[in-house]
């Protein structure tokens, strides 16, 4: 596609081309629409420079001016919507219309975060007569950050905009299936002033890049979302080093139906919310919970709805759903919605790919699943759902914590009491009560278990990007 744009690596308030490639792929016919630069060492260590020169002058930048280039970046990426949103589409595959809430979701980080810049307060600690204890909170260094490729826009911009609203430089390791979104932020950045070496952006072979820039002195903390096995051996790399990590995990989120919810409008609004990023959000309602005497008008309902999502690609205004974003996602489908049938479970909608030119793949929703399928404990991070039964509320709880994840987790209610039970009881960091939206800019997001640590967003979120400053100060000797 022609107005796909011309990628490049951003390196030093520079743009750079590389000797070395890889194909970027339109998962509606797997055509060839880009060529991403592969990053070597040379290209490494040239953002690592310019990564330590932008950090001795935006470190030292006033607060307001941080958040006055920030804000700049935002407004452009809201004036250029359309062909972000349009880049987005083509390599990704989610309807337009999604791509341009991506685009808003994105820059909606960007101004929280900015405003964050000027609320990162310290604090005076009360102290005798002629002594001062100060808390101050400073830019921790230089951050490497790799974000995923199921939203190509908003993932990167969490970490851009946490790091840079604190004070730090920031060399992004962007997803080499999705680069448009990461490309399109360092243009605006470019475009708004930001001086050279704060944002350096890459591409390349993932475990490279990584084993490259997390043992370098320089780099002070280790920004990742993505899979928990990847999280894992990053966490686990970093902590050689002794440098911390923020780590946004995989997930399997629970929802849970309580027997005084609208069982049919729940059964509505969780398949519309599955069909979202054709489930590829490590967010996606997955394990629904049901009360027993709500199953079968919740099940009815939500595959209903399942059935009626208009699939197809992502440029035609009447699409709900796009293709997954790439072919291992379609085996990742069709081998645990078999292992399921194969252990017991009912098929009750989709199940198997369209056609086969090509990545799409329907709502699939399975029902009584025994325990021992594989869904029930791996994230399938595509549009598949499970409905089982439950005879209680202690029954729903207990199996929504079964899991080791724990990222977001929802439920459909209107009693208080059950409402207060589930704040308590459930083992997630965002938990939403009759809403499927798991997170927005001003609250705080991030797991619990093996779904990571760390915030990012909220007054929570810039935290990270800092390291805390005790200063002891006597008057006198």
């Amino acid at each position: 596609m022609s107005n796909y744009p011309d990628l490049q690596l951003y390196i030093g308030g520079a743009w750079r081309k590389t000797a070395d490639t890889l194909p970027v792929v339109n998962p509606v016919d797997e055509s060839l629409i880009g060529a991403l630069p592969v990053a070597t060492e040379r290209d490494l260590d040239d953002a690592l420079s310019a990564a330590a020169d932008g950090l001795k002058v935006w470190s030292r930048a006033a607060p307001a001016r941080r958040a006055e280039i920030i804000r700049r970046a935002a407004a452009l990426m809201r004036e250029r919507i359309e062909e972000i949103a349009l880049d987005i589409t083509c390599e990704h595959g989610k309807p337009l219309t999604q791509a341009r809430l991506e685009v808003i979701r994105g820059c909606e980080f960007f101004e929280w975060d900015a405003g964050e810049a000027q609320r990162l307060y310290g604090r005076v600690i009360p102290s005798e007569p002629g002594i001062r204890y100060v808390v101050h909170h400073q830019p921790i260094g230089t951050v490497a950050a790799f974000s995923p490729w199921n939203f190509p826009m908003s993932q990167p911009s969490r970490k851009v905009a946490g790091a840079l609203a604190a004070g730090c430089s920031i060399i992004l390791k962007a997803a080499e299936e999705t680069p448009a979104g990461a490309l399109h932020i360092a243009r605006a950045f470019h475009d708004a002033g930001l001086p050279a070496g704060v944002l350096n952006l890459v591409f390349g072979v993932p475990a490279r890049i990584s084993e490259y820039l997390i043992p370098q002195d320089q780099v002070r903390l280790i920004a990742f979302t993505g899979s928990t096995a990847v999280g894992k051996h990053l966490a686990g790399l970093a902590a050689r080093h002794i440098k911390p990590v923020l780590m946004e995990l995989g997930g399997h989120a629970p929802v849970i139906v309580c027997d005084d919810a609208d069982a049919h409008q729940a059964g509505i609004v969780s398949a519309v919310r599955k069909a979202r990023n054709a489930g590829q959000v490590c967010t996606s309602p997955t394990r629904f919970f049901v009360h027993e005497r709500s199953f079968d008008t919740f099940t009815a309902s939500f595959v209903e709805r399942a059935r009626s999502v208009k699939i197809g690609d992502g440029l035609d205004a009447a699409t709900e759903m796009g293709p997954l974003a790439n072919h291992r996602r379609i085996e990742a489908m069709e081998g645990l919605v078999a292992d399921a049938v194969s252990a017991g479970a009912r098929l009750l909608a989709g199940g198997e790919r369209i056609g086969n030119r090509g990545y799409f793949f329907p709502v699939t929703v399975l029902a009584n699943v025994p325990d021992t399928a594989r869904i029930m404990r791996e994230e399938p991070f595509g549009p598949l759902a499970v409905i089982n039964p439950v005879a209680s509320l202690d029954e729903a709880i207990a199996k929504a914590n079964s899991v080791p994840f724990g990222l977001a987790a929802y439920a459909f209610t209107n009693a208080a009491a059950n409402a207060d039970r589930l704040t308590d009881e459930i083992e997630a960091g965002n938990l939403s009560i009759n809403t499927l939206e798991a997170s927005v800019a001003e609250t705080p997001f991030g797991g619990v278990k093996e779904s990571g640590y760390g915030r990012e967003g909220g007054a929570e979120g810039i935290t990270h990007y800092t390291v805390v400053k005790n200063v002891s100060h006597r008057m006198a000797i």
